[in-house]
């Protein structure tokens, strides 16, 4: 992904509207010239007596026009930039979820949530200072300048040379020297606080940790020296400001000092009415206010370049996920399920893996090694093995968020990746950890199905047995689950989510360990609900516990991404030694 297509297609795009944008700038710039000049010269030709009434009637009407001019363009052009912008900015955020939400089983371990918060709160931000403060205040201020020297040469051409001299230190030469100074420093800016993002994620997720490991105080210091080090950055990018400024004036100083001189001149040589001194004078300082922001917004784009830098690099894996989906698509003879056979699959899923090899790094060893299963409908698997044999990697093959190096996951008949999108109207998880948002529990159960009626999410909380307790609430189902739904506990949050996979009604449910965390008694009533509740569907069920293995159709011990035992939970009883002494170190007598 090139860094330039976050911008040159939002720049193609509204083309029409940045050249309107630009055009009333200039607008603008003029509107504000026209009204110093005009005014300097009503002041000057007030001192006097005029010649009758008409000569000051007309300026103080211009004075009158060019000031509500003023106002009026600079409205209409802030209308227009901030409209364009922020329907840019409303495309980007879009674009940025989209390469994303592919990536949704893996976003955690392919980026640091620090990173994502950076890009979500500051980069996408930037890029729409790109254009505020950087793209439109440039182009006003070069067709400026181009303007103005003209106009000045109009009068006496030695003059506009010296003036483009001055002002190009303006536009130019301070925004080059602006550039070279801030580029590495805005880089380092920019790489310190989006390590600030990522230690304070770490801290908010894992402050009682630090809390009880008794070293919450090491972390304090050592965050305040780290922001201590971005803050002595940004002094130093301050005081660089600071004395940009006051060369900036000073050069502003000698323009009008100079202006004066020449047009004292240009009047004792009789070229120039005494009238156009102020008003040659007066017209300085608006027209300096065009080319002073040109500095600040030069030295801006090493700023921009980080934040291009991240997006480019979360693109590049958005299309490496996508240009896996569409090999495997590929190899599935179509781009991908048609609507029927989604529809059938959502009914009815018969899931297969033949031959099915997969492993995360060329030339690394094989997570998921020569694994074939069958799953038709309505049959309950359980997959259990240490932490690391490949049952995670076995749910996102079935699941089509990976695609296998050798043989193939089928659905129907289908790639399991040609669903695409589908996948969750066929399968639906529950994992040990699904998050509950800050919203009602009404809201979160909805999540499963979001035309769900109330009395359809009340069916389902009175399947999962939480019936009685959300309507014991004062707010009922209204009740706020808070934060990460803390307002629950454990074993009521996972029912809760059972709730919403009930909801969702797809042929196929997988369980990733839901009741890691749960006491025993929790974990043996969260189970009972569940395959009572279930009934019907396929279940697929990665566990690391032996606890109702019993009710298993077959069960199947994973190592080293291979199958070393399968078969019925009574048949493993039977044959194998290490399954018995796992199910009685599990379920001791």
């Amino acid at each position: 992904m090139k860094r330039e297509e976050w911008l040159r297609p939002y720049i193609r795009t509204h083309y029409g509207r940045f050249a309107v944008i630009a055009a009333l700038g200039v607008l603008t710039v003029l509107c504000a010239g026209s009204l110093m000049f005009t005014s300097g010269y009503l002041i000057s030709k007030s001192a006097m007596r005029p010649e009758n009434i008409l000569m000051v009637y007309v300026p103080i009407v211009l004075v009158r026009t060019f000031g509500i001019g003023r106002a009026a363009v600079h409205y209409i052009e802030r209308l227009v930039g901030h409209d364009a912008v922020l329907r840019i900015l409303s495309k980007m955020r879009v674009r940025l979820y989209r390469i994303l939400e592919p990536q949704a089983l893996f976003v955690r371990s392919r980026f640091r949530t620090g990173d994502i918060l950076g890009v979500l709160a500051d980069d996408i931000e930037h890029l729409q200072n790109v254009y505020l403060r950087t793209v439109f205040p440039s182009v006003v201020a070069v067709v400026s300048y181009v303007i103005v020297i003209a106009a000045l040469g109009w009068f006496d051409w030695a003059f506009a040379l010296l003036m483009a001299l001055y002002v190009s230190v303006l536009v130019f030469m301070m925004p080059v020297i602006s550039l070279w100074f801030t580029q590495a420093k805005q880089r380092q800016m920019n790489r310190g606080r989006n390590g600030l993002y990522r230690k304070l994620t770490d801290a908010v997720l894992g402050m009682s940790d630090w809390v009880i490991s008794g070293r919450s105080s090491q972390f304090v210091q050592s965050y305040e020296r780290d922001e201590a080090e971005v803050l002595a950055i940004d002094g130093a990018l301050k005081s660089f400001a600071r004395w940009r400024f006051l060369i900036s004036q000073c050069v502003v100083g000698i323009a009008v000092l100079s202006v004066v001189y020449w047009a004292g001149g240009r009047y004792a040589e009789g070229e120039i009415a005494a009238t156009l001194i102020a008003a040659f004078t007066l017209v300085v300082f608006p027209v300096m206010d065009a080319f002073l922001p040109v500095s600040e917004a030069i030295e801006k784009i090493p700023q921009y370049q980080e934040s291009l830098q991240r997006l480019a690099n979360i693109s590049d894996a958005g299309d490496r996920a996508s240009t896996a989906g569409a090999e495997e698509r590929q190899i599935a003879g179509q781009p991908a399920a048609a609507e029927e056979t989604v529809r059938l699959a959502s009914e009815f899923a018969h899931i297969r893996l033949d031959r099915v090899r997969y492993r995360y790094d060329a030339g690394g060893p094989w997570t998921v090694d020569d694994l074939s299963l069958e799953l038709p409908q309505g049959k309950k698997v359980a997959v259990i093995g240490r932490s690391g044999a490949g049952k995670s990697t076995l749910l996102r093959l079935i699941q089509g968020a990976v695609v296998p190096e050798q043989g193939s996951v089928t659905i129907n008949g289908v790639n399991a990746v040609a669903y695409g999108n589908y996948i969750p109207r066929v399968i639906s998880v529950l994992n040990q950890s699904p998050h509950l948002f800050d919203t009602t529990v009404a809201n979160n159960i909805r999540l499963g199905k979001g035309d769900a009626s109330d009395e359809d999410i009340r069916r389902v909380a009175k399947q999962v047995r939480l019936d009685a307790l959300i309507e014991s609430l004062p707010d009922g189902y209204r009740t706020p689950m808070q934060e990460t739904g803390q307002r629950f506990s454990g074993g009521e949050r996972q029912r809760i989510a059972l709730a919403r996979v009930l909801l969702q009604d797809t042929p196929v449910v997988i369980l990733d360990e839901p009741t890691v965390g749960l006491d025993p008694r929790t974990e043996k009533e969260l189970l009972a609900t569940i395959f009572e509740t279930i009934e019907g569907k396929s279940l697929i069920w990665i566990t690391h516990h032996l606890v109702g293995a019993e009710r298993m159709d077959e069960v199947i011990f994973v190592e080293g991404g291979k199958i070393e035992m399968r078969g019925t939970h009574a048949e493993l009883m039977e044959r194998y030694p290490r399954y018995r002494n796992l199910y009685h170190l599990d379920r001791p007598v």
